[in-house]
């Protein structure tokens, strides 16, 4: 008796969608599943590899030490990594060649040390598309490696930093000596300490993004470049909110050393406002001496241009 083909394809649809959930991980190279992701990350080894990942929520983890690897959901916002880090550090260690992240999602992340991230990158170039960290520690922690970069674009940081526990602080992106690092058309929201961008790279290109802070609590600067930096910084906008533990500036300039040259650092372009109640404050302070291209900015009220420190 022959099925109908109505059925077949029914049937197949449910085979489909059981092999997915036994084996949500598939390298699209090979097209072999695993249930675990370190599984498939072991898998690719020092080689290039795509690793598509089903909808649903995992509390996995993986470290990446080799190869060139992309995490891609297969519909995007609808892989999520929740609460379970490797090495005591994030959902994904990566110390590979390079690695990109496609319309993953992070949550709900913490570590012994205050720091636990959705990503810790420690080697290799990083690029991440369309993906989401909300409600942990830390969104991105890195480590130096002066030969990379890290690059972000439409992206979304929610919830994320903390500055208690006599722990260090942790930030929505803090970013170490890497070569430089780009973010573009992302959005920093309602933080819960620390900075919302915090990088040491010499350069930066921080363009077309939002920053709001209204819903923010005891947060500190939008942009911290603590070692000094050069590159640009335009085309966003900037809330800053009243529930700050550091509200003395909205960008910071080679605040803590001059490391870096600052001079050239482009400030243009951006809208930067106080939410109802916020204290008037400084938009741009700078401790490097150095000359700045500042630009013309639309400010809103209570809020001074540009400060030596």
């Amino acid at each position: 008796m022959k099925r109908p083909l109505a059925l077949i394809a029914l049937f197949l649809s449910a085979s489909t969608a059981q092999a997915q959930q036994a084996a949500p991980f598939r390298i699209a190279e090979t097209g072999r599943g695993y249930a675990k992701l370190a599984d498939a990350v072991a898998a690719i080894g020092d080689g290039d590899g795509t690793i598509i990942i089903a909808s649903g929520t995992y509390r996995q983890c993986a470290v990446q030490g080799l190869g060139v690897i992309t995490y891609r959901a297969a519909v995007a916002g609808q892989a999520i990594f929740d609460s379970v880090i490797c090495e005591g550090k994030a959902s994904l260690v990566l110390r590979g060649r390079a690695a990109r992240i496609e319309g993953l999602v992070f949550q709900n992340l913490r570590a012994p040390d205050g720091n636990g991230a959705g990503i810790r990158i420690e080697y290799g170039n990083l690029d991440i598309v369309n993906s989401l960290f909300r409600n942990s520690e830390e969104g991105i922690l890195s480590g130096p490696d002066l030969r990379s970069e890290i690059r972000i674009d439409k992206s979304t940081f929610s919830g994320l930093g903390r500055c208690d526990r006599g722990l260090s602080c942790a930030h929505s992106i803090y970013i170490g000596d890497f070569a430089k690092l780009t973010v573009t058309r992302s959005r920093f929201e309602r933080g819960t300490g620390g900075h919302y961008v915090k990088t040491h790279t010499p350069r930066v290109d921080i363009r077309d993004s939002s920053f709001d802070d209204s819903a923010g609590r005891l947060t500190n600067y939008m942009i911290d470049l603590p070692a000094g930096s050069t590159g640009n910084i335009s085309g966003n906008s900037f809330v800053q909110g009243k529930n700050k533990e550091n509200y003395s500036a909205l960008i910071a300039v080679a605040a803590q050393v001059r490391a870096y040259p600052s001079a050239g650092l482009t400030i243009v372009n951006n809208d930067a406002r106080l939410a109802p109640g916020a204290r008037a404050t400084v938009f741009i302070a700078d401790w490097s001496h150095e000359k700045l291209r500042v630009g013309t900015n639309r400010l809103g009220a209570g809020l001074k241009p540009f400060e030596l420190r």
